[in-house]
């Protein structure tokens, strides 16, 4: 895949900024300091995207990398204005399921299925293809970027875990361009709605559109929680603040805003 814009002509006529970098130390962190520097010329759903990103990063503080030209980078702006802020926890998730809905179409003929993991890692097959990483524009809380992790062309010797997969890895030849215009218009659709119905996750039909894809959903789980605790229990159900509520063997319920699943069986 060449750079430039001409590589992403779905992409484009959905984004109305489409800027594609040969490299980057990181597209999150380029493209906050973008919006920081001139907001006015980064408009909502514009995209910074790379195959050659060099210190990703991901949640709570881990780094993300890969070879050039195996992996997609892509960050996105989103103006949230028009979502309350106590809805604003689910533009992670909606982020992730708009990837898994995006890989999905990916997957159309093959064998493989793609699911979320809570809160937005992208599984296929049970192996991690993908990942979410939001972070609200300093001085800006109107506005978030949201970057997307896709592992395209890595080779199994390449994947940074045993338990990471990527479309190569798949046999599944994978249509960057469309990739992201998927991603893009779903994304954007799901936020739209969420913004429509005045944040309530619920009746915009979000809470069950992401149950659906959640492949967390009614198995026994270990989160290690931001206090360094780990819950035990079955995952149950996602709230309708997006968090995710765990049945612990005596009964009690736990609503999750944020942590570390692992799927135990």
């Amino acid at each position: 895949m060449s750079d430039g814009v001409s590589s992403y002509p779905r992409t484009a006529a959905i984004s109305p900024r489409v800027e594609v970098l040969p490299f980057s130390a990181s597209t999150n962190a380029e493209l906050v300091s973008g919006v920081i520097a001139a907001p006015g010329e980064w408009p909502h759903l514009g995209v910074l995207l790379t195959t050659d990103q060099r210190a990703g990063r991901g949640r709570r503080g881990r780094q993300w990398s890969a070879p050039a030209g195996t992996a997609l980078a892509i960050s996105t702006l989103v103006r949230v204005a028009d979502i309350p802020a106590a809805a604003r926890g689910w533009v992670p998730l909606l982020a992730g399921a708009a990837m898994a809905r995006a890989v999905a179409a990916q997957l159309r003929g093959s064998t493989h299925s793609a699911g979320l993991k809570w809160p937005n890692d992208v599984l296929v097959d049970g192996a991690k293809i993908s990942g979410v990483l939001a972070e609200v524009v300093l001085g800006d809380p109107d506005s978030i970027v949201v970057g997307v992790g896709v592992n395209t062309l890595m080779a199994r010797d390449e994947l940074p875990v045993p338990s990471a997969t990527s479309f190569a890895v798949l046999a599944v030849d994978c249509d960057d361009d469309a990739l992201v215009a998927d991603y893009l218009a779903a994304l954007d659709g799901t936020l739209g709605a969420l913004a429509a119905a005045a944040g309530d996750a619920g009746a915009a039909g979000i809470v069950g559109q992401v149950e659906a894809l959640c492949t967390t959903l009614s198995r026994q789980v270990a989160v290690s929680l931001p206090d360094e605790s780990v819950l035990r229990g079955r995952a149950q159900r996602i709230a309708s603040d997006g968090c995710l509520v765990v049945v612990t063997s005596d009964g009690a319920e736990t609503a999750v805003a944020a942590g570390d699943v692992v799927h135990v069986r």
